[in-house]
């Protein structure tokens, strides 16, 4: 059970001496990074709570394998519907968790993405979280615990999911054969095997980051602009940015001006959550940088 899932083992071994103990709770609420292992954990202590045998997660009986074959009747994640977690998918789950277990003694019920809850959703599931019925188990999963409401994390064990330490990253890159071209790429996954998973083809990408900020105080300001429309890309922003600070501290150890250009960067953060005008706190962001470093 968890053998093959990287960090967080004190949360691993909490869940493991629940199941011994026979002290798992109705709800959890999982929150942290994005891509740190919740869900995937979330699914194999799902398991060890189907599983038929006094051994949990024995592998071999009737709800195991189906639940490994994603056949366990009493098993079900549910995903947000567009942008959002709709109140009409949180209702046709209610009807289903007062259904008495099919081949299990228990019922598990995953809602991923659960920030994404509409407040009306969460009212809605507040009613189950109240009072559930003694064989189910609701296990939510959200990387912003303030978009819940406090009556929701009030009814649940809330398990805080902590970022996978870098060297830990680098050893399970390197055990899928994956060579960083550039070691302070790793501050661009943020604690994160799931973003370095889905990173790993964009090293050139990346590349040219760090060549645009290195270069930066020797390259024309309109050449600038005309790459960083190329590199710094609205989706992925938020791992670009840490990136640029690694990049800045490393040069700051040569030339102090380069400490004023993070403290931009991070105001620049700011505005973008804050919802600014992208392409023009981008702008700003590298003229600002571009005069701290003349």
């Amino acid at each position: 059970m968890f053998e093959q899932i990287i960090g967080n083992q004190k949360i691993q071994e909490q869940l493991k001496q629940s199941l011994k103990n026979n002290k798992t709770s109705h709800s959890y609420l999982f929150v942290g990074t994005e891509g740190i292992g919740k869900k995937l954990i979330a699914r194999e202590f799902s398991k060890a709570i189907l599983c038929a045998e006094e051994e949990f997660y024995c592998n071999t009986c009737k709800t195991c394998i189906e639940f490994d074959t994603e056949n366990n009747p009493d098993f079900q994640i549910l995903e947000p519907d567009g942008n959002t977690l709709k109140i009409e998918q949180i209702r046709e789950m209610q009807k289903k968790v007062f259904e008495k277990p099919i081949i299990s003694n228990k019922k598990v019920y995953i809602i991923n993405d659960a920030d994404k809850m509409t407040k009306e959703a969460q009212n809605c599931l507040l009613k189950t979280l109240e009072e559930p019925p003694e064989y189910v188990t609701i296990i939510l999963i959200g990387t912003n615990e303030s978009a819940f409401l406090s009556t929701i994390k009030s009814r649940c064990t809330i398990i805080r999911f902590q970022d996978i330490p870098e060297q830990d990253i680098e050893k399970y890159l390197e055990s899928q054969g994956i060579k960083l071209q550039d070691e302070k790429m790793i501050k661009a996954f943020g604690g994160s095997i799931g973003k370095a998973i889905s990173k790993q083809g964009e090293q050139n990408s990346y590349m040219q980051i760090y060549n645009l900020i290195i270069n930066l105080k020797d390259t024309d300001i309109i050449e600038v602009m005309q790459k960083a429309q190329e590199v710094l890309k609205k989706e992925q922003i938020e791992s670009i940015l840490q990136y640029i600070e690694t990049i800045l501290l490393e040069l700051a150890k040569e030339d102090y001006r380069y400490t004023n250009c993070i403290e931009t960067v991070e105001n620049t953060r700011k505005r973008l959550q804050a919802n600014a005008n992208y392409d023009m706190s981008i702008d700003n962001m590298l003229l600002q940088m571009k005069a701290e470093i003349k």
